[in-house]
């Protein structure tokens, strides 16, 4: 009997310590697999640094896309007909639109003239006037819900 016990509590000890390496194997590997994904995520992040080189090269080829694009814009409007510019494009080319509106109002002789019967009955309207309430306070938005 003490021969079988002696066998099985060795087997046993042996049995734990190869389930505690299995263990800290998966920990190990778990760990590893963690700074291998951390390090892809760093290349991610880093770029190439920039030197005026390359910026200049990178200036020069986003420069080159951009007119292209403008391009393909301008050609695709001639071909759609919307040849018209806007405001500011008509107030850039054409240099007397800056004073037309004067002299439009100088021509007219700034006469504007005001029917005063739409204002004669002014009193009957009933229009609240929130200055003249004294617990008005515009910095209170209840304030101005009636009591």
């Amino acid at each position: 009997m003490v021969m079988i016990f002696t066998l099985v509590t060795a087997v046993q000890e042996k049995l734990n310590e190869i389930v505690d390496q299995i263990k800290t194997r998966r920990e190990e590997e778990k760990k590893q697999k963690e700074r291998e994904a951390e390090e892809a995520e760093k290349q991610l992040f880093h770029g190439t640094p920039v030197t005026i080189e390359n910026f200049l090269n990178w200036k020069a080829k986003f420069d080159a896309e951009l007119l292209e694009i403008k391009k393909k814009r301008m050609k695709e409007e001639e071909q759609a007909g919307k040849n018209k510019l806007s405001g500011k494009q008509l107030f850039e080319t054409d240099h007397n639109l800056d004073t037309s509106d004067i002299q439009f109002l100088e021509d007219a002789g700034n006469n504007v003239e005001v029917d005063e019967s739409l204002f004669q009955e002014m009193d009957d309207l009933e229009l609240e006037d929130d200055e003249d309430d004294p617990d008005y306070n515009p910095a209170d938005p209840e304030s101005d819900s009636a009591d």
